[in-house]
């Protein structure tokens, strides 16, 4: 009887080691996270600008990583097991939301970690142009901005996400995550207002930089639809789009490549802005067709690593192609 009782004491102690097996590989998991981490919290960006964005606010305080490498096209990257498993091992993740991280939606869906979409924090498309862009836009006409961008929106039923091409919406998306971070203990309040300040300071640079074209040159003709918040915030009426859509999923089409042809010649247009993602091909031969130069711009790419080197960089290449 002795015999049979040690045994059944050997075989509930070794179950109880079996059961605390799982367990003991989480917290072993966590512990080397953190210890990787050197024991901060870890943010996983979606893209490279809204990583300059978060990185300049949380500093030291956090370690992040981007998912979608720097100049790529989120609108066609999709993620490995290795992205989803950063997601879901996230203290945050921040995504642009919009609809913009074609690839992650279902990932961002199921993920049981926290994430926060700034997109849906911003003043949309249609209200930022009223709020940021009458003065300037008005002035311009509505003949073809009209007719080009807001039948475009109403088909895809949806904002344009790319709001990270003005700076006072990236200030409204930084607000908002302020209270975001603060949720997950870190205090960014005071380094939260002070980039805020900063982005009033960048605007001001972004308009020195483009005062020197003219009031009849600030047109663009884009690859996609992706700088419509630029154009609606510095006074640029945006004619069309190769690929008239918010997504560089989408494929252009005869009749509006017919359309951008007459608006090139009738407003005298010299140059086509394209972007990664944009059919080059078809860009190509509408610039060959119509006589106009190819100018591409890095509307997903962070040169130096900030939003400031960011926006600098895409103003000034606007400038020095309408201007040349």
């Amino acid at each position: 009887m002795r015999t049979i009782i040690i045994i059944l004491m050997r075989v509930r102690a070794l179950l109880a080691a079996v059961a605390l097996i799982p367990f003991l590989s989480s917290v072993s998991g966590c512990s080397s996270t953190r210890e990787e981490s050197g024991g901060r919290p870890t943010i996983v960006v979606t893209h490279a600008v809204l990583g300059a964005i978060v990185t300049d606010v949380v500093g030291d305080l956090a370690d992040v990583k981007v998912l979608v490498p720097n100049g790529v096209d989120p609108h066609e990257w999709e993620p490995s097991a290795k992205d989803v498993e950063a997601v879901n091992a996230a203290t945050l993740v921040v995504a642009n939301g919009l609809g913009f991280e074609e690839g992650l939606i279902e990932v961002l869906a199921e993920t049981d970690a926290p994430v926060v979409e700034l997109g849906e924090h911003v003043t949309a498309l249609s209200d930022a142009k009223h709020e940021h862009g009458d003065e300037h836009g008005d002035e311009h006409g509505d003949e073809h901005g009209d007719e080009h961008g807001d039948e475009h929106r109403d088909e895809h039923g949806a904002n344009d996400p790319h709001f990270w091409t003005d700076p006072l919406a990236v200030a409204e998306a930084v607000e908002h995550l302020s209270e975001v971070l603060g949720q997950i203990g870190l205090d960014v309040d005071e380094a939260a207002r002070l980039y805020i300040n900063s982005l009033d300071v960048l605007d001001g640079e972004i308009v020195d930089i483009v005062s020197s074209i003219p009031d009849v040159d600030r047109v663009l003709i884009t690859g996609h639809v992706s700088m419509a918040y630029f154009a609606a915030h510095y006074g640029f009426e945006v004619l069309g789009s190769v690929v008239p859509n918010l997504s560089t999923a989408a494929e252009a089409s005869a009749a509006n490549l017919v359309d951008l042809k007459e608006v090139i010649a009738s407003r005298g247009v010299s140059v086509i802005f394209t972007e990664v993602g944009a059919p080059d091909d078809v860009v190509q031969a509408l610039a060959e067709e119509t006589g106009v130069r190819v100018v591409i711009l890095d509307t997903l790419t962070v040169p130096s690593g900030t939003y400031r080197s960011y926006l600098v960089s895409l103003a000034s290449q606007v400038r020095d192609a309408l201007t040349s």
